[in-house]
């Protein structure tokens, strides 16, 4: 009775022990699992959030581009105003894919008001009509540009929100 006895709490041991190793290397594993999705993640909004800054920083630069073709006659050489009108239209439509992106890892209505406030600023730039009312344009589309960088470093785990800073 007493080998019985003994074969049966070793049995139970086993059982036991392999339960207990099974609970953990699975709890191990969910926190593995969701470590690598999270990081996936954070680096998904690190990519699409630079991505639109860029593709706004890139948008403003043709819209300045097509003003002074219009304003000032400083066309590039080869340069026609209907092509730099057709490449803001396509960095327009980059900046867009860039901030449908954006808006798809974001986790928050702030970043997509601030992002999309950012590119109607840059549209602004093609109502002004004096030098005066685009240097005021360029001040504000500049300022909504940093601003959009600034509200996603809210949003990426690890980076904070941090304060601003003006850059000229």
């Amino acid at each position: 009775m007493e080998i019985v006895a003994t074969s049966l709490i070793a049995v139970l041991g086993t059982l036991l022990g392999s339960s207990l190793t099974y609970v953990f290397q699975r709890r191990t594993a969910s926190r593995a699992e969701r470590f690598t999705r999270d990081e996936r993640l954070r680096q998904e909004r690190i990519d699409a959030y630079c991505a639109f800054g860029g593709a706004l920083a890139s948008y403003r630069r043709g819209q300045l581009d097509l003003w002074f073709a219009r304003h000032a006659d400083r066309l590039g050489e080869g340069e026609t105003p209907h092509a730099l009108r057709r490449e803001t239209q396509r960095l327009r439509t980059a900046a867009l894919e860039a901030m449908f992106r954006s808006e798809l890892l974001s986790e928050g209505a702030e970043l997509e008001d601030v992002g999309r406030e950012a590119l109607k600023e840059i549209d602004r730039i093609a109502e002004t009509g004096s030098r005066d009312e685009l240097e005021a344009a360029r001040r504000v589309s500049r300022a909504g540009i940093y601003e959009y960088v600034r509200v996603s470093r809210g949003h990426v785990p690890g980076l904070g929100g941090g304060a601003r800073r003006d850059v000229a």
